[in-house]
């Protein structure tokens, strides 16, 4: 069983919720559903994604 992950899931700032909630998004790509978190703890990060 998988777990979704949101936006709101990744404890971003409410400035940063706005303007995606503004937007229009409600689920990050499996990138910055992975990428996200890593950033926040302070740690590297060097992703690739294939783009659509």
């Amino acid at each position: 069983m998988s777990t979704e992950v949101t936006f709101a899931s990744l404890n971003l700032a409410e400035p940063i919720m706005r303007a995606i909630n503004d937007a229009g998004y409600t689920t990050p790509t499996p990138i910055q559903a992975k990428a996200i978190p890593q950033v926040l703890s302070g740690g590297d990060l060097l992703a690739g994604a294939q783009t659509g």
